[in-house]
């Protein structure tokens, strides 16, 4: 869980009292079913990153994508993969540096 204090602290660290107003972070279930994590990049360093969708599907209950556009991180993952997405956005942070 110590991925969740990460998603916290990257959040609070963008907040600067208009970021939080237009972007932020979204979690929320879909009915596939699974996770779906989208997470706003406007006026972050990864604003202008591009990574082009990719699917993993190992089974149809072992599966998660993701992509990086216009500004947005978009991924979603079977209802296992919560935390793990979240640690691909921080991995993706961290490489980007």
């Amino acid at each position: 869980m110590e991925v969740i204090k990460w998603l916290e602290n990257w959040y609070q660290l963008h907040c600067d009292g208009d970021w939080e107003h237009s972007y932020g972070v979204k979690i929320e279930t879909i009915d596939n079913p699974g996770w779906n994590v989208k997470i706003h990049l406007a006026d972050t360093s990864l604003e202008n990153l591009h990574v082009e969708y990719s699917l993993l599907e190992i089974s149809e209950t072992d599966w998660y994508g993701y992509s990086i556009k216009n500004g947005m991180f978009n991924a979603a993952g079977d209802p296992t993969k919560l935390l793990f997405l979240i640690d691909l956005f921080k991995g993706i942070v961290e490489e980007n540096k």
